[in-house]
């Protein structure tokens, strides 16, 4: 059923028309700007459908439970970990990959990880660059984090703030001072930004953790 005319009707009769067999569906993911077709066992997760069936590997598989981020990926703009989200669920959204952040060229973030050396084994590097650039717009709308002090106020992205927001996202070669002054190169180079993008005085050099 066409998603304008499930909205409308409130129906979902997707499932009886996508019904292959068994517990396999056919269904439509709109991935990096792209739409595919593909046919899923009900219980794929993205990430397995990303890579097993589209052959998009930019989100990595690394625990399989959804507590190292290297299988970060946008959806609808918002960071969701692939390894936890089932494929089924996301017909009909925009999911987006490292591969896809930017249509004309490199991402300012990528091109950051890259002046400031913000990785070495570079497995986890696409989760840390979508995950950060969902990290820029949540905090851009105003959502506090566990060490945000003023919730009633503009988000202050001190090198603190920036840590507790990216610590769902390891990095088992250390890479996380750089991490953080990429993201730092990146606040600094945006005047637009509706954050406040604050250095923290206790970590001059923007140290991770």
């Amino acid at each position: 059923m066409d998603h304008l005319e499930r909205r409308r009707t409130g129906r979902d009769t997707s499932v009886a028309r996508h019904k292959v067999g068994g517990m396999e569906m056919r269904i439509t993911l709109t991935v990096d700007g792209a739409l595919h077709g593909v046919t899923v066992d009900t219980r794929t997760t993205l990430l397995d459908a990303l890579r097993d069936r589209l052959g998009n590997y930019a989100p990595k598989k690394g625990c399989d439970h959804g507590q190292c981020g290297s299988c970060t990926v946008l959806v609808n703009d918002r960071r969701v970990t692939s390894c936890l989200s089932l494929a089924v669920a996301q017909e009909g959204n925009d999911v987006v990959t490292a591969a896809g952040v930017s249509a004309d060229g490199i991402h300012p973030l990528q091109q950051a990880f890259i002046d400031d050396d913000a990785f070495q084994c570079g497995y986890c590097t696409p989760g840390q660059v979508c995950s950060a650039i969902g990290m820029l717009d949540e905090a851009g709308a105003g959502a506090p984090s566990h060490v945000t002090e003023d919730l009633d106020g503009h988000v202050d992205l001190t090198d603190e703030e920036i840590r507790e927001r990216m610590s769902g996202n390891l990095c088992r070669c250390g890479a996380y001072p750089n991490i953080v002054a990429a993201i730092r190169r990146v606040l600094d180079a945006d005047t637009s930004s509706t954050y406040t993008a604050g250095a923290d005085p206790a970590t001059p050099e923007g140290a991770g953790r």
